[in-house]
């Protein structure tokens, strides 16, 4: 996750058992800027999933398939309950089925960007 995701909304995903790993506390340092450190740091972890507040990195230059990119148009006091939602859509529950795309959660749905175009809008 990146640090623009409040701490009691990490300390929620932990109490629901969701492993998280947050930038400025477990990787990387505080303060990383975004696309320059962030990016190259998620090509050195192992299948990761990255959600940020920031809506910046909704791009379709940053699809990868060796990462996934969550951008979070959700207040910050939803950004918990939005990454469980996230990772329990079934389109979306394994490693194998997001990775290589960069995805906009919002109250209305999911829209991404995928290897090569746009998708459709999709629903929770």
């Amino acid at each position: 996750m990146d640090e623009n995701i409040p701490e009691d909304q990490r300390q929620l995903l932990r109490s629901w058992r969701v492993r998280t790993y947050q930038i400025g506390h477990e990787l990387g340092r505080q303060g990383m800027k975004d696309e320059p450190h962030i990016i190259p740091l998620l090509h050195r972890l192992p299948k990761p999933t990255f959600f940020t507040r920031d809506l910046g990195f909704y791009d379709r230059n940053l699809c990868h398939n060796g990462y996934c990119i969550v951008c979070l148009a959700v207040s910050q006091d939803e950004a918990a309950s939005f990454i469980r939602r996230f990772l329990r859509h079934s389109r979306f529950n394994s490693h194998a089925k997001r990775f290589g795309r960069v995805e906009l959660a919002r109250q209305t749905g999911l829209r991404m960007w995928g290897p090569r175009e746009e998708e459709p809008e999709i629903g929770w």
